[in-house]
């Protein structure tokens, strides 16, 4: 499936967004391209492909989350977002040292931050997450200063 393709990337950053490991991101994957097959014919374009994706995705995960996780406290590590395949090993440092730090989000702020960093706008940002556009202004603004904070405190 092309969009599957096309959209790879995505799909795979919000998986480690709710995997707690390898297997439970396998296991998320699959779920999400399960929905996404089940769910192309009714897809109507009222957004783009990957908006929809994504939506998809975050919604698969946070079911499954709840799911399979209702007494769990366990932290999500994003560590391992490093390692997706076609990332530049180069950026292998910056990018675990980003994600130690989104890592630490509560897991709507990471489902943002992500959002945000892949350039989704405002308004896509509020379809997803079922929020309006100023709360998601004012959140992504909060969560980017608690990052600084966080990444001042460590140097």
């Amino acid at each position: 499936m092309s969009i599957v393709n096309d959209n790879r990337q995505l799909i795979y950053k919000v998986c480690y967004m709710y995997a707690t490991d390898e297997d439970h991101f396998k296991d998320l994957y699959q779920e999400v391209l399960a929905n996404i097959w089940q769910g192309v014919d009714s897809f109507r374009g009222d957004a783009r492909v990957s908006t929809w994706i994504y939506r998809t995705a975050f919604n698969t995960c946070v079911t499954f989350f709840r799911r399979h996780n209702r007494h769990s406290s366990e932290m999500t590590s994003l560590d391992c977002l490093a390692e997706i395949p076609g990332e530049d090993s180069s950026k292998t440092e910056m990018l675990r040292q980003m994600y130690k730090l989104i890592g630490g989000l509560e897991r709507m702020d990471k489902a943002m931050i992500m959002m945000w960093l892949d350039e989704r706008s405002y308004e896509e940002i509020a379809e997803v997450t079922g929020l309006t556009r100023n709360n998601v202004a004012t959140r992504l603004r909060r969560i980017k200063q608690k990052l600084i904070d966080e990444n001042q405190k460590e140097n």
